[in-house]
């Protein structure tokens, strides 16, 4: 439309005509004056209408074929064809040529009023006819046949009042406005026209009936003939957004890695060296004092030689000091810019000058794959969020953050108990969450709830973390969904590990664990810690199943800060292995024993165990050594195929009268 105006005043106030004939082009000669701009705008208002109307009477068509017409294909093709045979045979010998009709239309011989009249008005209902019985044809030509026709009309009309322009000129227009108006495409529509005319004349009145027409048509449903049909067949087309939108859409902290492998600033450079030697990461945040201070890189060490320096200085003299970092609330974009910017693999992420994360460029690649393949994970429930009615907020001293969510003053004490010994072991601060349900048709922010229970339960807590010399923050969150409120408390306070109490069996089905600890299991961007408590509440005779990877793992680096509990804990470690004449392989458990044997003041005892069933072992191994509390960090092939199918976990928390502790990475 700015194109048009433009075109119009400036060859108004420039050459003093709108037409281009003057040019000598070489084009067929038509004409477009300024006083003719009214018809075309009731030209593109009628297009956009009847495109409208032919659109909702093909899926009209095709849905009475489908609903109301038992018959087989041949028979309602059949059908149709003696239909359309007999109706053109009563109509004159010019109706029996499709094509030749269009032209009849457009070059205006033996053309009047009335015929096009009657051929708009057959057209319609014969294309209707046919193409909802299925018969095999397009819809391009008889939509420009449709136009043709409509336009001869209008052209009639203003040739009787005006007598400026040919009727067949607004046939060649017509044919440009019903084909925007049913297919949505303005630009194509005056382009293929064009393309078909040849004719510069033309241009102007196409671009007014195109875009009056799309304009009138999209007004009324937006969708265009093939969307539309489309849908019918039960496709439906949604447009994802491209990448820098999704990007642009995702924070820091939805894709960030929560635990992050870091050095300590006074660490020597011998014992850095050795530390890339054990990983695989190639970067390491310097942290001093819970805080991060620098980043250090292979390409640091890969430099030392040039700098002469002994195996003992510390790090802090090699590390890049006050690294660059992104916040939890940096969008993926940004993140991405800062990247490239400075040439980095990996970015920290911190909140302050605390380390909550770190994203890897093949972190943004993995989201962008999930979000552009469609596979992204949403939280179950579409309820409304939750809404913190109360919190409390101690000193943020530690360099990470444990989350118990409190349900049972029976079992709260006991929690809080571990997260405890967690949090003191690896200097985290614990985060007391209690949630509050409310119905489904209740808005959270807006329902009244008693708190006083809640109030006592995180009072507890609280005076548990001064005892103990470690913060404790509280909240209550009123929710429809308990695993979403969970979800977004990790999300807000940059959860890295949450332990929460579990009753052991499941009757949902379907489900592994529970619906709410398998939605967070799966969802939770941290490590989950699961408890089922016993009677005895006693820790001192300790069983751990292992068959290595990241579970098993992280279950041994938990197993010194749990057995803390007890003044004398006695450690069992057993690995199952298949019935076999060949001797176990035990390095995993020497490897373990040796680990634990310098972190824990007790026995650390190891029993590799030849057995079919895994569970059956683990009760068998516990029975034995009459233990308090098994601890299974379930991992690889076999052994994580049949936790993730709820075999073993279920198994033993529903025969094993002692504690059952869960961790899953």
């Amino acid at each position: 439309m700015a194109s048009f105006i433009a075109s119009v005043i400036s060859r108004l106030y420039g050459s003093h005509s709108l037409d281009l004939n003057h040019l000598d082009l070489g084009f067929s000669h038509t004409t477009f004056f300024a006083q003719e701009i009214p018809f075309y705008l009731i030209l593109g208002v009628l297009a956009g209408l009847i495109g409208i109307l032919f659109n909702k009477s093909i899926l009209a068509s095709l849905a009475i074929n489908r609903r109301f017409l038992n018959l087989s294909l041949p028979w309602r093709i059949g059908i149709v064809g003696l239909v359309t045979g007999v109706a053109i045979a009563l109509l004159p010998v010019t109706f029996r040529n499709n094509a030749g009709l269009r032209e009849i239309l457009l070059v205006g011989s033996s053309g009047n009023w009335l015929f096009a009249a009657i051929a708009l008005l057959v057209q319609f209902t014969l294309i209707i006819l046919t193409y909802g019985s299925g018969a095999p044809g397009g819809l391009l030509v008889p939509t420009l046949v449709l136009g043709a026709a409509l336009g001869y009309l209008v052209g009639a009309v203003e040739q009787s009042l005006l007598g400026m322009s040919a009727a067949t000129t607004y046939a060649h227009v017509g044919m440009a406005a019903l084909f925007s108006a049913v297919s949505k495409v303005p630009i194509t529509a005056v382009v293929i026209v064009f393309e078909m005319t040849t004719d510069f004349n033309l241009v102007l009145p196409l671009m007014i009936v195109s875009v009056i027409a799309y304009l009138v048509a999209e007004k009324i449903d937006p969708r265009s003939l093939y969307d539309l049909l489309l849908e019918w067949k039960g496709i439906h087309i949604t447009k994802e957004p491209g990448t820098e939108g999704i990007l642009a859409q995702i924070t820091a902290a939805d894709v960030m890695q929560r635990r992050v492998e870091t050095l300590s600033s006074q660490m020597s450079i011998d014992e850095a060296v050795q530390a890339f030697s054990d990983s695989h990461h190639r970067n390491f945040p310097i942290l001093e004092k819970g805080k991060v201070v620098g980043i250090i890189t292979q390409k640091d060490l890969v430099n030392l030689a040039s700098q002469q320096l002994s195996g003992n200085t510390t790090i802090s003299k090699i590390m890049t000091p006050e690294p660059v970092t992104a916040s939890p609330t940096a969008t993926l974009a940004y993140v991405l810019h800062i990247l490239n910017r400075y040439h980095l693999s990996c970015l920290p992420v911190t909140e302050g000058r605390k380390l909550v994360g770190i994203i890897t460029r093949s972190d943004i690649i993995r989201v962008e794959a999930e979000r552009l393949s469609g596979n992204t994970q949403q939280i179950e429930s579409k309820s409304a969020p939750s809404y913190v009615i109360y919190q409390t907020r101690a000193p943020a001293t530690g360099k990470g953050r444990l989350l118990v969510p409190l349900s049972h003053p029976q079992t709260a004490e006991t929690l809080l108990e571990m997260a405890g010994a967690i949090a003191r072991a690896n200097n985290y601060e614990i985060e007391c969450l209690q949630v509050i349900i409310v119905p489904s048709n209740r808005i959270p922010s807006e329902t009244p709830v008693q708190i006083t229970k809640s109030l006592e339960l995180l009072q507890k807590a609280i005076l548990l973390g001064e005892k103990w010399r470690i913060p404790v923050h509280t909240q209550i969150r009123v929710t429809h969904n308990v695993a979403g409120a969970i979800l977004e408390t990790v999300k807000d306070r940059h959860i890295d590990l949450i332990l929460m109490g579990w009753k052991g069996t499941t009757s949902t089905p379907g489900r592994v664990f529970s619906r709410v600890v398998d939605t967070i299991i799966r969802q939770a961007g941290c490590d989950v810690v699961l408890a089922k408590l016993d009677d005895k509440r006693a820790f001192d005779r300790w069983l751990l199943p292992m068959a290595g990877g990241p579970n098993s793992s992280q279950a041994i680096r938990l197993l010194p800060a749990l057995a803390s509990l007890s003044k004398s804990p006695q450690i069992n470690l057993c690995q199952i292995f298949q019935p076999t004449k060949s001797l176990p392989d035990t390095t995993l458990l020497d490897k373990s024993v040796h680990f634990l044997q310098r972190r824990v003041k007790g026995k650390v005892v190891a029993t590799p165990v030849q057995a079919n069933s895994v569970s059956e072992a683990v009760l068998e191994c516990a029975q034995q050594d009459n233990s308090d509390a098994i601890v299974l960090g379930a991992s690889r092939e076999s052994l994580l195929q049949q936790v993730i199918q709820g075999n073993i976990a279920e198994n033993i928390s529903r025969k094993s009268n002692c504690t059952v502790i869960m961790v899953k990475t």
